[in-house]
């Protein structure tokens, strides 16, 4: 991927999650940790910094309203950070928008879908995602951030 021009590196990261993931913390701590969606937005931008980035993190357990922010992301954003949860699996309305960016796209998920249930073995997104981080806890996140500021 070309790097991107200083107009886009202005611009900052959306950090998108998708349904459920505002009850990390809650749900299935066995699974997902401890650690609540708060305190990654706040590690997200603590990293953020360091890198020289901005971040602007959302929420949202509306497939379509996550689709509005990537549409939103073509002319607001240097890169997109992509949580979708189970609509990763899902998705082709967010597929779709996904494929409409010319900035990266690194999909993350802090659960190995791998060592899951079969139906989450597929990712609608990862076609059209430069990247994938998945298993490695939420420290996925500032990976991602990593990968973005290398390829800006």
């Amino acid at each position: 991927m070309a790097k991107a021009s200083s107009s886009k590196a202005s611009k900052p990261v959306f950090v998108l999650n998708g349904p459920n993931l505002n009850l990390l913390g809650q749900r299935e701590p066995e699974i997902y940790g401890s650690t609540t969606l708060a305190e990654i937005e706040k590690q997200v931008k603590a990293k953020a910094k360091t890198l020289g980035l901005a971040v602007d993190c959302r929420q949202s357990n509306h497939e379509g309203e996550l689709v509005d922010w990537i549409q939103e992301a073509r002319t607001k954003a240097c890169a997109v950070i992509l949580n979708a949860g189970a609509y990763s699996h899902t998705s082709i309305a967010i597929h779709d928008a996904l494929a409409t960016l010319d900035i990266p796209v690194v999909e993350v998920h802090i659960s190995n879908v791998y060592k899951r249930e079969s139906f989450r073995h597929h990712s609608t997104i990862s076609p059209v995602a430069t990247g994938v981080i998945c298993g490695l806890g939420t420290i996925g996140y500032a990976l991602a951030l990593e990968a973005i500021k290398s390829r800006l």
